[in-house]
Order: C-alpha cells, then structure tokens, then sequence
C-alpha cells in the first residue's frame, strides 16, 4: 500500500486512531515508513470502552516525535454506538488534552454537526485553550469528511478549523457537496481518503487506500474549475501548516496531491 501510494505521489500520510490499541498501531508504523505519521485519540464509537487511565495513555503516546494531531475524535448520532453523553465528554476531554499538548485536531462529525460545532465553539472560548500554545498554530483543528453546509463551513473557518474533503467529492449523489466546492477558500481545505473506507469513484465500495487520492484532487480541481497541480499545491502548503511540516512547494514531485490525511 505504502509502494503504490509513493507511486501516486504521496510522499506524508497521517494515520489517525480510533482506539488506545490502534493508535499505538499507528505510532508504531511511523518507525517503518519514513512517509508515515501519526494521530492519537479515541473515537466516539469507542467512548465507552476505555479505561480510566485512558487520557494518561494518550498523552505518553503523543510524546512521540512523529505524533502530528488528537484524533479521531468527536461525536457519531448515526451509529450511536456509545450513549451521547458518553461521546461528548470523553470528546472535551481529548480537546482539552490537545489544547495542554498544542496539537491539532482531527473530528469525526456525524450526523451531529451542531453539537460538534457548539462543543468546538466553547472550547476555542475557553480560557485552556486561550492560553494553550495551539493559539500559535495557524489552525486548531479539521472537521474530517465534512458533510455539513455553507453555514457550517463558515463557522469553522471562523473558529480557525479546516474542511476535511475525500471520496464523496466523486460520488455522483453528493449534490450538496459539489454545490459547496465553489464557494469554499481552497486554502482552507485538506484532502483526505479516509482510507479502508469511502473509497472514490470508480472504485466506490471497494477498500479505500491513500494510493486513490490524486482521483479526489482531479475531482475537487474539476468542481472548482482550476488545473489539479493548482488544487494540490494549495491543499500541500495547507497541510504543512497544519501539521507543522516544511512546506513541500519547490520540490519536484508528480502533480498530485501530496499529503493524505488516512
């Protein structure tokens, strides 16, 4: 997988965490792949399976120079596989933790776009993360696999989160999607593959993986009417920023996308 995405492009790719087992996983690969970084946290499908300790955990985990981001954290009204109450504490907890580290954050948002928006809200107000040295960084966070509307968009532009955009982007389906492209900042956006899953156009259905982000590039590029080197190069230098990387510009790579966010 690592081999055909080199192939593709992609030279940094962020595997987040969804529990303590697979985010120590994905802290382990980082010390195989030179390409390979990590996102520590607990997902909302797991909030309520974790030890007490479960926070300790994943500040010793953070501590590792290849750990770039809190996530994937947030809330799941779909699945509700963990009580609500349950997703958002354990949520605020991992955001002020991020907020005490200075990392970014990675939010799974679904089907709960205004309790997401509302917790971000008072967190970015509240006096930890005014004097957390995220307030340094040009960006606290990034609402991945954005599903929201221009409203929400705004919103999280003004609260100096990121729009996370991946393999819906192709689907024929995702109207309200392709409507939004336009009138997004590009500078303000991340690709992403959300890899096993949400696997672009033609391969919708089939296990994702980051090999397939130069397919959601061309798509972004096509709804937003630029050439797809234009949209990767924005989209590399944004990333850069977010993940406290040198900016790729400069240096000779295919013209694709160059940072995929798993």
């Amino acid at each position: 997988m690592v081999r055909r995405a080199r192939a593709q492009g992609i030279v940094r790719m962020v595997n987040p965490g969804t529990t303590l087992a697979d985010s120590q996983e994905a802290v382990n690969l980082t010390q195989q792949y030179d390409e390979v970084y990590a996102a520590v946290g607990v997902h909302p499908h797991s909030a309520n399976a974790q030890p007490v300790a479960y926070l300790e955990q994943i500040l010793q985990l953070a501590q590792h120079s290849r750990v770039v981001a809190i996530g994937e954290i947030g809330l799941d009204y779909y699945r509700d596989l963990s009580p609500r109450p349950q997703q958002a504490m354990v949520f605020r907890e991992q955001l002020d933790l991020a907020a005490d580290l200075g990392l970014p954050v990675i939010i799974h948002c679904r089907e709960a776009q205004s309790d997401v928006l509302r917790i971000i809200t008072e967190w970015t107000a509240s006096r930890q993360f005014r004097h957390s040295p995220l307030t340094e960084r040009p960006f606290a966070g990034v609402l991945h696999s954005f599903s929201g509307n221009l409203d929400d968009a705004r919103r999280a532009y003004t609260l100096e989160f990121l729009l996370g955009i991946g393999g819906p982007i192709t689907f024929r389906n995702a109207r309200v999607l392709h409507q939004l492209m336009p009138v997004l900042d590009l500078r303000r956006l991340l690709l992403e593959t959300d890899s096993p899953f949400l696997s672009p156009h033609p391969y919708r259905g089939q296990r994702n993986e980051p090999s397939r982000l130069p397919l959601i590039c061309q798509s972004v590029a096509q709804r937003v009417g630029l050439p797809p080197a234009r949209v990767a190069a924005l989209t590399t230098a944004t990333a850069s920023r977010f993940f406290g990387w040198p900016n790729l510009e400069g240096t000779e790579y295919p013209s694709t996308c160059r940072t995929n966010l798993s």
